[in-house]
């Protein structure tokens, strides 16, 4: 078994090598405690019944109340889950006296997997991980899954798997018009899913493709995958498989190109795959397999002479970065006879007056060869597959307002009185 050497890049940047030999769980946030798939899968990759796991609430607001949420899930599943009092925010502990404790250390290192909960993703990096430095407790947790264990968080505790993550970009909009700072959107990460893979999470309740994509392009990712809520991505020996609630969208850049001539962020050509519970994709040769239910149905074509689109023509998305509306509208280019869908992502100019105009962005999804996807309703919901749908994405100026209101007309004198 190869093991996972920690190296210091360029600049101090902390990163692994791509010799991974445990799993890394990357939970989307807003887990459920009536999850058992996401939750028995965390203490089966950590061997089962009796698996010592140890519980970071760095995150937490409230550390002692989230490390008891999951201890108790955890412990649900048959797991000796305990809570690594290491968290700024816990009252009363001297966090340094705590963060180099040698029985503390000890006890991770002896551990078969580290779960990390949700909150601010900075407290995790800013403790374990200092000045881009790692502690000896962070090198216990790598330790951990350098001889095969695993490392599971959700949320902030999903941010921090890889080697960049975003530190604090809430801004959707504002990371695609170009506000972009090391140590405020962004930041190091402590790299569980190896340098290649950028991640991010709440990904389709909160629309994140909007930050997601100038996030890769500026930090040189061509991979990326965003995690929705309740659901987890499983990552082990290079292969992805999607579990839980909902899926993940995996980005694709290998082949995207921008104009540099465009005064502010744009892309032609990215490829995106939404990945439902129980699909899979390799990493090495990115390839994805859906989920067996899904391999019982027919395979949605758009290229084949026997296609058979079943929704209406595609309608336009006034919010593209709205709840779930890049799936609806990949969903919408796959299974509908229009060959794109556009949508806009914009913000009203609050008060505005008279006739101006604001950096907005059009989303212009479109058929193209390799295109193809899976439907099914086996699992209770109208539940897609979509490989390879193709994405431009432009600035634009969006008028304000945008619309205004008919004003009445004088009623015709014939008109009879309501």
């Amino acid at each position: 078994m190869q093991r996972l050497r920690l190296l210091l890049c360029t600049g101090s940047l902390l990163c692994t090598t791509l010799a991974q030999a445990g799993t890394a769980i990357v939970i989307g946030g807003a887990l459920r405690q009536d999850n058992p798939t996401v939750w028995q899968r965390v203490v089966r990759e950590a061997g089962g019944p009796g698996a010592r796991i140890a519980v970071f609430a760095t995150a937490a607001a409230n550390p002692e109340r989230s490390a008891q949420q999951i201890i108790t899930a955890l412990q649900r599943e048959g797991a000796d889950a305990r809570f690594i009092p290491v968290a700024p925010r816990l009252p009363g502990e001297d966090l340094q006296a705590r963060l180099n404790d040698p029985a503390l250390i000890e006890q991770v290192r002896s551990s078969q997997g580290v779960f990390f909960s949700g909150g601010a993703q900075e407290l995790i990096v800013d403790t374990l991980q200092p000045a881009g430095q790692p502690s000896p407790m962070l090198r216990a947790i790598h330790e951990v899954v350098d001889r095969g264990g695993v490392v599971a968080g959700t949320s902030a505790g999903a941010a921090i798997m890889s080697r960049m993550m975003f530190r604090d970009a809430q801004d959707n909009l504002g990371i695609l018009r170009g506000q972009w700072r090391e140590g405020r959107e962004y930041d190091r990460g402590l790299g569980f899913v190896g340098p290649d893979l950028f991640i991010d999470q709440h990904f389709l309740k909160r629309g994140r493709i909007g930050r997601l994509l100038p996030a890769m392009q500026r930090l040189g990712y061509r991979l990326g995958l965003g995690v929705e809520e309740n659901s987890a991505a499983v990552i082990k020996d290079r292969q992805v498989e999607v579990i839980g609630a909902r899926g993940a969208l995996l980005v694709d850049l290998r082949e995207a190109r921008s104009d540099a001539r465009l005064p502010a962020f744009n892309v032609r050509g990215a490829r995106l795959s939404y990945l439902d519970s129980g699909d899979r994709y390799d990493l090495a040769t990115h390839q994805a397999t859906p989920a067996p239910h899904k391999l019982r149905e027919p395979r949605i074509d758009p290229a084949a002479s026997d296609y058979k689109p079943y929704l209406p023509r595609g309608h336009f998305f006034g919010d593209i970065l709205g709840d779930g509306a890049i799936v609806s509208a990949m969903a919408q280019l796959l299974d509908s006879p229009a060959d794109e869908v556009r949508g806009l992502a914009y913000e009203p100019v609050p008060g505005a007056r008279g006739r101006a105009s604001r950096l907005g962005f059009e989303f212009r999804l479109y058929k193209a060869p390799g295109l193809q996807g899976w439907f099914s309703g086996a699992l209770g919901g109208e539940d897609y597959t979509v490989l390879d749908a193709r994405l431009d994405v432009i600035p634009v100026q969006v008028a304000h307002p945008l619309y205004t209101p008919l004003r009445p007309t004088a009623m015709p004198a014939s008109a009879p009185h309501p």
